[in-house]
């Protein structure tokens, strides 16, 4: 078990409040249409969900340790401390090999619009349960400037 109550304390029974920038909400919803007919409708349905209560913010307003489209971030399992690097990416630019997962991906739709230090949850096989905290965002494509990605 995590040692780190700081970290303890920080987990809540709410989600988090997802932050998203009006540009990336217009493609996500473009992405939600797209796939709700097809393999990936379940996780297209669970965006549209995510997308429904998130808090829209214009690109040069959105806060620099908020996880957007094409953002890569630093996470850790918060049980055992690994940590790994992502590139959160829409659907066609997924590849697992170069750590761009996907937003219709669980690792990727539980990462939008959350900012460092929030911590997610999502289950495992064989009903388990993981947790992970976003300890850094290494790339924001808005804190960079590159408002074009």
């Amino acid at each position: 078990m995590n040692s780190r109550p700081e970290i303890e304390q920080r987990v809540t029974t709410s989600a988090p409040t997802v932050r998203v920038t009006a540009e990336d909400m217009q493609r996500l919803r473009v992405v939600v249409d797209r796939h709700l007919d097809g393999s990936l409708a379940a996780a297209a349905e669970q965006l549209d969900g995510e997308l429904e209560r998130a808090v829209v913010e214009p690109q040069e307003q959105i806060p620099p340790d908020v996880v957007t489209m094409r953002s890569r971030i630093l996470f850790e399992d918060v049980d055992t401390g690994r940590r790994r690097e992502a590139t959160l990416v829409y659907p066609e630019e997924a590849d697992i090999e170069q750590s761009k997962i996907s937003v219709l991906a669980p690792a990727g739709l539980a990462v939008l619009g959350l900012k460092k230090d929030d911590i997610i949850e999502w289950p495992l096989p064989n009903a388990r349960r993981t947790r992970f905290r976003i300890v850094e965002i290494l790339y924001q494509p808005e804190a960079s400037g590159d408002f074009h990605l």
